[in-house]
């Protein structure tokens, strides 16, 4: 039986919500098939993501031949047709023959192709139109690889999983892939979170300059868009790099914590807007070239983008589309039906010419589509076009972010920070509750509130990645203290994490308390709408510590060790409100403020919660019977597994925040908290900054 792939396979019913739409991913394969222009100007009235709010401005009737539309530009000295670069995708992530293919169509194209980590695949080491990473891991670099190709990336970060390596899992890692990344089989080969050279922004210069030195090529660095993105970008350009790639939040990936990928970055949108503007500030921007990578979807995104001042998009998840990629997600596990990223070793192969013929074409379609676009508006050339934002007009956006982004057309609009009902998702926390380990997923986040409807305040925030300015700490190979000290220090617990079994089925209370008591945490049994409001907490070493249920800052009782809240619609403003008034008298370490939780996305809400000033959450033991989904079978071991999945998860995001000690370093911090499009009077009064500010 023949195992090649060579024709398009039917889209499964997708079951929720996705970034990937039908509708995207039926535009990307109708260009593919056509290789001519299909839809432009593109708007979707119903998304709340930023870049579907900017819209071009006026009038777009105007009637520029498409042959006297220029696409072209130039990257590392080579002419592109258009300005694309074929996203970082790995010999090892992807399966070999797509990655040929993705070379292939940069040469007939004349477009530009990253590698990503993990050294060269033999058939793809000899292509010129290559961008070869030099990434924390070195896996499979040596003074050959860097001499292959147009460029060298130094990768700092990546937008799926800012501030953490990469993770390519061990059943990937074949015996061609050994080879190629000089490691043992069947290991998982995680990169560090850090590269252990590179500290700061001298350490960089340094590493920059050394490798323009070996390969006589032009260096990029590969960052992901977080808080302080304007510093970093100012930074890089500094040290000698001829450019940088930006890789916005809600990238795709082989493989990523839940946790990471769901909560941490900003839009590449925000950050692209910002880095042009800086840069321009500080006469940085002449000769130097910004990549803007996650989530174009599209032409129009990509235009939205040039007008914004990238000079170049990135193409990542598009071109898996537009090779046969149907979205089942489990990119990770090494078993792609359509060949993709499945194993190196699988029966199952890629048929190259198919697919070079669909991504040439897909190209051909995007830069159509981009000519007839620039024609529309009366531009003719991307030098016009690049960093233009008087075509862009806002809908949708408060006036923080129109700011950020430059665009002066548009009336500022706040809206309700709460679109849509909270549900659980069982997928993700049975798998906590069943492995104990965090969460792995592949492709792009659907988080909200660019997918997912945000139902809560803390919806609209982004968490920080660690990168160059403040390095991250490597959760696997270093320690990450997540011990909380609370009632004056009486009461220790191995993490800010309290159960409440209030109401639990009697097994399940038993096996939580037995969970929480083996890794040194605590279980409490109240009833929030009790006619008391105080509550104990049990410590077999100190007895009690007495706290007060508080449904506002009025009122606060002294007489307790400290005040538990539960969460509303408003429980964010209520933890800054109580916070405030604690410090406005001076006695705000005298108190534990804790938070009660039933609406548990994920640990980055624990996280989030922290950063608005949070002394420890309590969790509703509803949410580990959800993941259960009516399996009561082990429940010790469920019970472990749930609580030791969050600590874990809960160190990654602290390591990929550059955090070694949570308690110290977290509580109350909230320059690690980044808006997005947040409502302008709840970001003010919450004290949180608009995503890629200065």
């Amino acid at each position: 039986m023949d195992n090649t792939i060579s024709k398009f396979i039917e889209l499964p019913v997708q079951k929720r919500v996705d970034f990937w739409s039908h509708q995207k991913i039926g535009h990307i394969r109708k260009l593919s098939g056509t290789g001519m222009a299909s839809e432009i100007f593109v708007e979707n009235n119903e998304s709340l993501r930023i870049l579907d709010n900017i819209i071009f401005r006026g009038n777009k009737s105007h009637a520029i031949p498409n042959m006297d539309i220029q696409t072209d530009t130039m990257l590392a000295g080579m002419k592109l047709s258009v300005p694309v670069y074929l996203g970082d995708m790995s010999y090892g992530a992807l399966s070999g023959n797509p990655n040929i293919a993705i070379a292939k169509t940069a040469e007939i194209t004349e477009t530009m192709a990253g590698t990503g980590e993990g050294g060269l695949y033999g058939s793809v080491s000899g292509s010129k139109r290559i961008f070869v990473q030099w990434a924390s891991a070195r896996f499979g670099v040596s003074a050959g690889s860097l001499n292959q190709g147009a460029a060298i990336v130094i990768k700092i970060g990546q937008g799926a999983k800012p501030g953490i390596g990469g993770h390519l899992p061990g059943s990937k890692v074949t015996h061609n892939i050994s080879l190629a990344r000089k490691i043992p089989e069947n290991m998982d080969a995680i990169s560090p979170a850090p590269h252990h050279d590179i500290y700061s922004i001298e350490d960089l210069t340094q590493r920059i300059e050394a490798l323009k030195i070996l390969s006589d090529k032009p260096v990029f660095v590969k960052v992901a868009a977080t808080n302080y993105i304007p510093y970093i970008v100012t930074g890089i350009a500094r040290s000698g790099a001829a450019g940088v790639i930006i890789d916005g939040h809600g990238a795709g990936t082989g493989a990523a914590p839940v946790a990471v990928r769901d909560n941490m970055g900003i839009p590449v949108e925000l950050a692209v807007a910002s880095a042009d503007s800086i840069l321009k500030k500080e006469n940085l921007r002449k000769n130097f070239t910004i990549i803007a990578a996650g989530r174009v979807s599209n032409s129009t995104d990509a235009m939205k983008l040039y007008a914004l001042g990238a000079d170049v998009v990135s193409l990542g998840t598009s071109i898996l589309i537009a090779m046969g990629c149907i979205m089942v997600k489990k990119c990770n596990l090494g078993y792609c039906p359509v060949a993709l990223t499945n194993r190196t070793d699988s029966s199952k192969s890629l048929d190259i010419d198919f697919a070079v013929n669909r991504v040439v074409n897909f190209i051909n379609g995007f830069r159509s589509e981009m000519a007839e676009m620039m024609g529309k508006l009366g531009i003719s050339s991307m030098k016009e076009l690049t960093g233009n934002r008087d075509l862009l007009e806002a809908r949708n956006l408060s006036g923080e972010t129109m700011e950020l982004l430059g665009i002066r057309y548009g009336n500022p609009v706040d809206l309700d920070p709460v679109q849509g009902n909270f549900e659980y998702d069982i997928k993700y926390l049975n798998s906590l509750i069943n492995k104990g380990e965090p969460v792995m997923s592949s492709m792009g986040s659907n988080a909200p509130p660019e997918v997912d409807k945000p139902a809560r305040i803390i919806d609209w925030l982004r968490l920080d990645g660690a990168q160059v300015t403040r390095p991250s700490i490597d959760p696997y190979r270093e320690n990450i203290n997540l011990d909380f000290y609370l009632s004056g220090g009486d009461l220790v617990i191995s993490m800010p994490v309290i159960i409440n079994v209030n109401g639990a089925d009697k097994n399940v209370m038993e096996a939580l308390e037995w969970a929480s008591l083996f890794i040194g945490s605590v279980t409490i049994d109240y009833n929030p709408e009790m006619d008391n409001p105080e509550i104990n907490f049990p410590d077999i070493n100190s007895g009690k510590h007495r706290y007060s249920f508080i449904a506002s800052g009025e009122n606060l009782d002294r007489n307790v060790d400290g005040f538990i809240l539960e969460e509303d619609r408003y429980t964010e403003l209520k933890i800054t409100e109580i916070n405030d008034i604690l410090r406005k008298e001076g006695i705000r370490e005298n108190y534990d403020l804790i938070l009660e939780v039933s609406r548990f996305r994920n640990s980055g809400d624990i996280i989030k919660y922290l950063a608005l000033g949070c002394d420890s959450v309590i969790l509703s033991s509803k949410i580990f019977e959800s993941g259960l989904e009516n399996n009561y079978s082990n429940l010790n071991e469920k019970a472990l597994n749930f609580l030791m999945g969050i600590r874990k998860e809960l160190a990654l995001l602290s390591g990929a925040m550059g955090i070694s000690n949570l308690q110290y370093s977290i509580v109350g911090n909230k320059e690690l908290l980044r808006s997005v499009n947040l409502d302008s009077s709840i970001g003010k009064a919450i004290n949180v900054q608009e995503g890629g500010s200065r």
